[in-house]
């Protein structure tokens, strides 16, 4: 039974994806997703691939097409398995991915990575990659390690848990009085880290961090959305599966930009189900 894989090489994560065509159907289903953490590309891609296969029965006669995408994929040379394996750039992925997980026709598609992306999308296949910014999951470790010490996701959301953001940020009620005319939100941040108390605990301050590096993702997202007239933006990466992202990105629907957040099923997998997609188009070359 015919079947497309894809593979995205992260720097520290390898995520796995498979098409399974259905002759009865005529369509490709999706195999469920996987991810696989380690540190070095070529180890990742191999073990992914060696999991992925076995648990769902694949035979290397079943497969048709690996595709390969992210920054550790050039660290994988050979043929896989003997498989021929074609790369394929980053940013379209990304673009196809959001749309089929999301089911929308037009988007502006984010990547959170380490850094952001941000893609113009449309289901004639057009995808324009519109740039980003430096600021994404990488941020939020870094900074983390640097002001709390803390090495894992898990242990800064554990922290911010009981986080208050009036021992961090400015907000416009700092600064204006409640009878004040301002057609800004009260509840608006008007400077991150800008109203650091002194009694700031590390709850606060990884709460701090966090909507500081959401807050600059959906700002930039809502300016690169008008920049070419479309209200859906889907949110992808990794850092999509924290609860905090989601209520901020619900934060921001309500209010009054004029766009619609969307973080779909399966959003960490955007970027994979994407290359995956563009082999059964019949994309990419073998190397």
């Amino acid at each position: 039974m015919k079947t497309v894989i894809g593979i995205d090489v992260g720097g520290s994560t390898t995520k796995i994806v498979g098409f399974r065509y259905d002759t009865k159907t005529k369509k490709y289903d999706l195999i469920e997703p996987q991810l696989v953490k380690a540190n070095d590309p070529v180890t990742a891609t191999y073990g992914a691939f060696g999991k992925f296969t076995d648990e769902n029965n694949l035979k290397f006669s079943d497969i048709t097409k690996v595709m390969m995408t992210g920054v550790g994929s050039a660290y994988v040379r050979k043929n896989l398995y003997g498989l021929d394996c074609a790369r394929v750039e980053e940013f379209n992925s990304i673009g196809r991915g959001g749309l089929y997980l999301s089911g929308l026709s037009e988007a502006l598609v984010v990547s959170m990575g380490t850094g952001t992306a941000m893609v113009h999308a449309r289901a004639d296949g057009t995808m324009n990659y519109l740039g980003g910014t430096g600021v994404g999951g990488g941020t939020l470790m870094g900074l983390s390690k640097l002001l709390l010490k803390a090495e894992s996701v898990e242990h800064i959301v554990e922290y911010a848990r009981e986080g208050d953001l009036a021992n961090i940020d400015l907000r416009i009620k700092d600064m204006t009085a409640e009878d004040s005319l301002s057609a800004l939100s009260r509840d608006l941040t008007a400077a991150n880290f800008g109203n650091v108390s002194d009694i700031a605990e590390k709850s606060d301050i990884s709460k701090g961090i966090m909507n500081l590096v959401f807050e600059t993702v959906g700002m930039i997202s809502i300016f690169a959305a008008r920049s070419v007239g479309v209200r859906d933006i889907v949110l992808t990466g990794n850092i999509t599966q924290l609860e905090y992202c989601r209520e901020k990105f619900n934060e921001f629907n309500n209010m009054g930009y004029g766009v619609s957040f969307h973080i779909p099923e399966r959003s960490r997998y955007a970027t994979v189900i994407g290359t995956a997609l563009r082999g059964i188009d019949g994309e990419g070359s073998a190397e």
